[in-house]
This record gives structure tokens, sequence and C-alpha cells, in this order.
């Protein structure tokens, strides 16, 4: 298949199947004679199994290690088992700074009171202060970046 019908039985584009392909994900296709890449079953596998990863969050050098992986199916799984164990903990940390915003913009939500006009906004009030570097209401301490 060309790399139009690759792209859309992956569901994305061609530019992330060249993307892949470049980054070493994607194995390199045959050409035909006249240069157009020919894309097998077995590279639909491999893009669906790059995007099943990323999908979960895990950044191209995760992935570029599962895939190696993959060619020595013959190794014990512990670096496998590490790899997701350091994903769960990067998504806990990415939870926990997820609920500190969710604080702060309600924080922030609550310096404005409905019916007022923009000049009285606590909330733009608070944005301009903390662009001036004084502290505002959803960052109590001061700290604004």
């Amino acid at each position: 298949m060309k790399i139009g019908e690759l792209a859309q039985r992956s569901a994305c584009s061609v530019e992330t199947v060249r993307f892949y392909e470049r980054e070493g994900l994607l194995q390199a296709p045959t050409r035909d004679t006249n240069g157009y890449r020919r894309y097998t079953d077995a590279h639909l596998v491999q893009l669906n199994f790059i995007r099943h990863c990323r999908s979960l969050g895990m950044g191209l050098p995760e992935v570029r290690t599962l895939r190696s992986l993959q060619a020595h199916p013959e190794l014990a799984c512990d670096e496998i088992n590490t790899l997701i164990e350091r994903q769960i903990d990067r998504v806990h940390q990415q939870v926990i700074s997820l609920r500190m915003l969710e604080k702060q913009l309600h924080l922030l939500r609550d310096t404005c009171h409905a019916r007022t006009n923009v000049g009285e906004c606590g909330i733009l009030r608070n944005l301009e202060q903390a662009a001036e570097g004084e502290s505002c209401s959803c960052h109590p301490h001061g700290k604004t970046h």
C-alpha cells in the first residue's frame, strides 16, 4: 500500500508516517521502481503500536525502547516493566500538577463576581498583577511562573 493508504488505515497523517519513519520507529518500506514507498500490513501494525504507545503518553524514547525490545522476544521483560512504572510515576506527577492548576484556577475565578465590568474584573486584575511581577490570588506565595 502507498503512504496515503497507510495513513488513512491508521487514522493519522502522511506527515506522521514520515516522521515515525525518519525517527526510525517505523521500518523503512521497500520502494517501487518509480520510487514510491510500498508499505505492508506489518507497517500498519507497527504504526498502530507506536500510536497506541503515544496515546498512553509515552515519549519517543520510550516507544523507541519498546520497538527495540520487540526485536528480542527472548529477553526478560524487566526493562518493559520498569519503563511502564516510570510512565505511571510521570502520569501521577501530572495528575498532582493538574490538581494544583485546578485549585489555582478556582482561586482565580473566585476573585471575580458576576455582573461586573471588565475594568473591575478580579480575574483580569490578578492576571495583570502577575504579569507585572506582583503576587496574585492564584499564586498566593508570589510565585507566578
